[in-house]
């Protein structure tokens, strides 16, 4: 398993926390320090079954700033996201080839079973 956390942000300390307690085997990936490359971030919204769009943290200053209210392709918006570790969604728990975003933490423990 595998937990891409902000140590900035209380729902990921709080996943990062679910996955402690759980006693499983777990990664801590802490991407705002080591940006992902725009072909991990593919393969998480494959695992998530997410589209870019539904990644993004779009109240973050970035975003507001620089790309609301454009028209972006999904390369578009994987690009902002690589650059800018900050507009991706968090905590992301993977296990296997399916993850899930820790909003609400709850979600994490479904992966869990």
């Amino acid at each position: 398993m595998k937990i891409y956390h902000n140590n900035r942000c209380s729902k990921s300390r709080c996943g990062l926390e679910i996955l402690k307690n759980s006693k499983q085997d777990f990664e801590v990936v802490d991407y705002i320090k080591n940006p992902l490359s725009e072909a991990e971030i593919k393969d998480l919204l494959k695992k998530l079954d997410f589209s870019p769009i539904q990644l993004v943290r779009k109240n973050e200053a970035i975003w507001k700033e620089n790309y609301k209210g454009k028209d972006l392709s999904d390369t578009e918006i994987i690009k902002a996201m690589s650059a800018h570790p900050k507009l991706i969604e968090r905590p992301i728990v993977v296990k296997g080839d399916k993850a899930v975003i820790g909003r609400p933490p709850e979600n994490i423990t479904t992966l869990l079973k």
